[in-house]
């Protein structure tokens, strides 16, 4: 499933940087499936299904907390062995989203998906 940051963020940012498909947002900021991914053209979504232009702008999940895209969210799968929001989290506020519960093998074709490979 992918990661949520609940409402007992502190907003450091410890989590942004870590992210290998650019999921993670400060509050506010726009939002774009072409950011820190490979993916051109239109893309569809895998859990919203929502099918744009990877470059168009989204608005933001969050005004002031810092958020994730549940699209681009992969748990870190294929990059790393857990999460790196979570580990790096001083507050322990990166946690699973049970809203969007995928499978392992969901989570690898999501980035493969991303990252075109």
């Amino acid at each position: 499933m992918a990661i949520k940051i609940t409402e007992e963020c502190i907003n450091c940012g410890a989590c942004e940087p870590e992210c290998p498909n650019h999921a993670i947002y400060e509050g506010s900021a726009k939002w774009r499936y072409a950011d820190g991914t490979k993916v051109t053209g239109n893309y569809t979504g895998k859990n919203s299904g929502l099918t744009q232009d990877a470059g168009q702008e989204n608005d933001a999940i969050s005004n002031d907390l810092y958020f994730i895209v549940p699209d681009k969210c992969t748990e870190c799968t294929g990059f790393h062995d857990e999460p790196q929001c979570a580990a790096v989290c001083p507050v322990d506020c990166c946690l699973p989203d049970a809203n969007f519960t995928e499978t392992k093998e969901e989570l690898a074709a999501k980035k493969a998906s991303l990252h075109l490979e």
